[in-house]
């Protein structure tokens, strides 16, 4: 896989490569879906992904409307905690308190 094989067998090396990748990645997804009790796919992360960022709307309006936060400090605590590792990304894998 890599360079070698591409330079040595020109298209069919990076074809082989691109199957090997394949082959990777249904390994990848089977592996998934077993650790999930054998239903779980990418569909089903996305499901809950989705509600995930529906309970954390309700709460974050909730807050809001009750007026415990207004809207720009909910931004600025957004960003201080994305910020805390370093890098503005909209990612955060600190702890969470």
């Amino acid at each position: 896989m890599g360079w070698g094989r591409m330079l040595l067998l020109g298209n069919w090396g990076q074809q082989m490569d691109i199957e090997e990748q394949g082959e990777e990645i249904r390994r990848l997804r089977r592996e998934i879906a077993s650790s999930r009790g054998g239903g779980g796919d990418l569909r089903d992360l996305e499901r809950e992904v989705d509600e995930l960022r529906l309970h954390l709307a309700v709460l974050v309006r909730a807050v809001v409307a009750k007026g415990v936060l207004t809207r720009e400090e909910v931004r600025a605590l957004v960003e201080a905690v994305d910020a805390e590792d370093g890098t503005l990304d909209g990612r955060h894998e600190g702890p969470v308190m």
